[in-house]
């Protein structure tokens, strides 16, 4: 087996925006949304095998081997590329789970992309990112690498210029359902649709909001205390809420408060995912 290639980031994302436009006869919703980057992130390394197989260096709690979004990531990056070499992954689990932030969407694109550096691919990124499609309708976000403004059920994805200002994140100590978000009777599901030009004058509404608030009250707690320290969203169907704030030092002061049953971090927004830096390396 070959040394271990490490250093590959899979970072957190923020939604800024969510409005549900419509529903497909399918059950999918239509939406819109905005996906910024942050610098809370998980890490991977790999090691070449020879023998074919894929294996997880390390098991994570909770998640089924059938379920694990980067044993599922490699094996679908192994059959389109039809590579006969495998690999041991290595995660080292930093984004909470459940939480709306994207890390196992992130982790399976950076799977993809490290996996076909590794491996001597040779696909694109837009090819990689296709095929993420497969796991998830997040993962093309991570692959491509770039802030966001995404329609449908989250497929049609361009670039978007955004400030990359700090935010206050907060975990609350739940988890919220994102099938049972999506199939609340309540959901407004009739949103008129936005420009980005709305988007960037300031209209950040979640159409997802009030029926996270109404049914998870610890993160409906959450915001209120957010909300005394500025505009405190929810990212996509949460269970993570956030803030902007003009400086670390402020959001620092802030997370200082923060009552002991929650979690906290003090991140700064990126429009460009630290993965396509760690592309230029080796």
């Amino acid at each position: 087996m070959s040394d271990w290639s490490g250093g590959w980031p899979a970072p957190a994302k923020l939604n800024l925006m969510l409005r549900i436009t419509g529903q497909r006869a399918d059950g999918y919703h239509e939406l819109q949304t905005v996906f910024q980057f942050i610098d809370l992130a998980d890490q991977l390394a790999f090691r070449v095998r020879r023998d074919g197989r894929i294996v997880r260096a390390d098991a994570l709690a909770g998640v089924a081997p059938a379920q694990d979004l980067t044993l599922r990531a490699a094996r679908l990056l192994q059959e389109k590329a039809g590579v006969a070499q495998g690999v041991d992954i290595r995660l080292d689990k930093r984004i909470p789970m459940g939480g709306g932030l994207g890390g196992g969407s992130s982790d399976a694109a950076t799977v993809l992309v490290a996996l076909n550096r590794l491996w001597g691919c040779g696909f694109g990124l837009e090819e990689l990112a296709r095929f993420g499609l497969v796991l998830g309708a997040d993962v093309p976000v991570f692959v491509r690498g770039v802030a966001a403004w995404a329609e449908g059920v989250g497929e049609r994805i361009e670039p978007i210029q955004l400030d990359e200002p700090w935010y206050l994140v907060i975990a609350p100590s739940c988890h919220v359902s994102t099938a049972s978000v999506f199939a609340a009777p309540e959901l407004t599901r009739n949103s008129s649709p936005i420009t980005i030009r709305a988007f960037i004058a300031g209209d950040r509404r979640n159409d997802c909001l009030e029926v996270v608030r109404s049914r998870y009250p610890e993160v409906s707690q959450a915001l209120d205390w957010l909300a005394e320290f500025g505009d405190a969203q929810l990212t996509g169907t949460g269970a993570c809420v956030f803030a902007e704030f003009a400086d670390e030092t402020s959001a620092q002061a802030a997370l200082a408060k923060l009552p002991s049953a929650w979690c906290g971090w003090v991140v700064r927004g990126m429009s460009r995912s630290p993965l396509l830096s760690r592309l230029t390396q080796d």
